[in-house]
């Protein structure tokens, strides 16, 4: 394990792989509903995730106009779990391209209404650093229907990459 993009989407992978795990414990019914009002459901925040996820790697690929599926496609965890599974294909599709070289050129991508130029390096931290985010949303949104889901915290990820003593 190094410190880089590549064990980062793997934590990003490990994490999300536990708190889709902890979604799939949830009824159909309690997946689609504001766990509390004004709260979007578990659902919106797991699509939201994906959508970021695959949006993002789009935009590297230079694929960033392709069509993406309506939260209303994507009824299941099982649906967000497929979803997001393509856009980790497309991450080790593009990972031989990421030399320091190319992580540091920059791209315009648009988004929200808007234009940003930023490095490359900086979307591949941003996808993890905004999944970490609304993970933390959704485990509390478990919470509020008495689901506890595993840890997903980078140090623990880490850990278990290294052999410990008994």
């Amino acid at each position: 394990m190094q410190d880089d993009i590549v064990a980062l989407f793997e934590f990003d992978r490990w994490a999300n792989a536990r708190v889709f795990d902890a979604c799939r414990k949830l009824t159909a019914e309690q997946y689609v509903a504001e766990p509390v009002a004004g709260w979007s459901s578990v659902r919106s925040t797991i699509y939201h995730i994906v959508l970021a996820t695959e949006f993002n790697l789009r935009s590297l690929a230079g694929d960033a106009d392709d069509p993406f599926p309506p939260e209303a496609d994507v009824a299941t965890v099982d649906d967000a779990d497929r979803l997001l599974e393509r856009a980790y294909r497309r991450f080790e599709e593009l990972r031989p391209t990421f030399t320091p070289e190319r992580l540091n050129t920059l791209l315009t991508l648009r988004a929200i209404g808007r234009s940003f130029t930023l490095p490359r390096w900086a979307i591949l931290r941003h996808i993890v650093n905004h999944s970490s985010y609304h993970r933390g949303q959704v485990a509390s949104k478990l919470k509020r229907f008495g689901i506890e889901q595993q840890i997903t915290d980078f140090f623990f990820w880490a850990i278990e990459q290294v052999p410990q003593e008994a």
